[in-house]
């Protein structure tokens, strides 16, 4: 009995000696930085401010998790402190309706239409939208009264919807940068192409936090997580900014990104409103600039054509909430497409209805527009500039 005790606890002395050098081989095996403790534990995770008063080793969670503070990644993630404005905002009492690119009669009163007395036709163009104020039942087929006093067949038109989305009112100022999904994307393991996926797919309008930014060539990625970036081309970002720029004196100024496709509303040193927004495609780009409002109005008609053929004729009734801030350029909601966050008009910066609304709820006149390109690929120079448009 006596050899069966001292055989066990000579086996036992045997383990605890083992675990004994495994530990210490494990201790060794952490490269550690200057001045970093070296204690009998390893810190606690989420303590990061602690460690400079504790007697811990920064290993193992704790320094993944101070690793990824000092790239601005917390866990849980900063959160925005927006509320969203209220949906009413997107209601207008206009009943749109988009009208056939082909060249469409027009009628001054219904007894012109009985005797085909046609007033005027609307031009060949692949953007015209109207207002249906009337409606009549002829021996000739349906007709629409429109915005401009004229009558046009049902034949002709088809009836749509404002489509809703809202940006953020800011309770607090971001503390990171942010940005809105511009079309459903899965994101990458790292910045590039060839990196592999991450599973996680991201759709339209979802909002994710932005803390890092890489060149493959010349494809920009952002990081939204650890490991995990999504091509800038998918994602607009707000950038938050604080100082003033150049030409700015106001304390109440509306900044427009044109890299970025996004606005902001500041108030002194506080952004209190952020949203996408679609600005001029090439050539009839935004110019970059400081501006003033010059003229408000809450709804009216937009109409032109830029090339010499007037294949890019426009026709547009009942704009809503339009702030004009440079020439023809202005600052209006935009019922007849949805691709905030893309470039998209022939100047004018469009907004959704309902953000358009609470800027123009927002504004005075004279406040400052600060329109400008981080990436330095829009024009600057005046004389390249017309009058612009929608």
């Amino acid at each position: 009995m006596t050899k069966i005790i001292m055989k066990t606890l000579f086996l036992l002395f045997i383990i605890a000696i083992h675990n004994l050098i495994n530990i210490t081989k494990t201790a060794q095996a952490y490269e550690l930085p200057n001045n970093t403790y070296s204690g009998e534990g390893l810190c606690i995770p989420g303590e990061s401010d602690l460690f400079s008063a504790q007697d811990c080793l920064m290993a193992g969670p704790a320094q993944q998790l101070d690793k990824l503070a000092q790239q601005g990644i917390t866990f849980p993630a900063a959160p925005l402190y927006v509320a969203n404005p209220p949906a009413s905002l997107g209601d207008v009492p206009f009943s749109y309706a988009k009208v056939s690119d082909d060249e469409v009669p027009m009628y001054d009163s219904l007894e012109d239409i009985i005797a085909g007395r046609i007033s005027k036709k609307l031009p060949i163009g692949r953007i015209k939208y109207v207002s249906l104020y009337d409606k009549m039942e002829t021996e000739k087929g349906l007709y629409y009264k429109i915005a401009n006093g004229k009558w046009i067949n049902k034949e002709y038109i088809s009836k749509v919807g404002v489509q809703f989305f809202q940006g953020y009112e800011f309770k607090e100022n971001p503390s990171v940068s942010f940005g809105w999904v511009l079309d459903q994307t899965e994101s990458r393991t790292g910045p590039s192409i060839n990196a592999p996926v991450t599973g996680n797919v991201y759709s339209r309008y979802n909002v994710v936090n932005v803390y890092a930014s890489e060149m493959d060539g010349e494809l920009e990625w952002l990081m939204i997580g650890p490991d995990e970036w999504i091509n800038h081309r998918s994602l607009s970002r707000v950038i938050p900014n604080y100082k003033k720029p150049a030409g700015v004196e106001s304390e109440r100024w509306i900044e427009i990104n044109l890299y970025e496709q996004v606005l902001l509303v500041h108030e002194g040193d506080k952004i209190v409103y952020a949203t996408l927004v679609a600005t001029g495609v090439d050539p009839f780009f935004t110019q970059p600039g400081v501006f003033q409002i010059y003229r408000m109005i809450e709804n009216e008609y937009m109409r032109g054509a830029f090339e010499a053929d007037r294949s890019d004729y426009y026709y547009l009734e009942d704009v809503p909430f339009i702030m004009y801030f440079d020439q023809a350029r202005a600052l209006h909601g935009a019922y007849w497409h949805t691709l905030f966050g893309y470039q998209r008009s022939h100047g004018c910066v469009n907004l959704s209805v309902a953000d358009s609304h609470w800027l123009f709820n927002w504004a005075r006149m004279g406040d400052t527009v600060y329109v400008w390109d981080p990436s330095g690929k829009t024009p600057t120079d005046p004389e390249f500039y017309g009058a612009g448009g929608a």
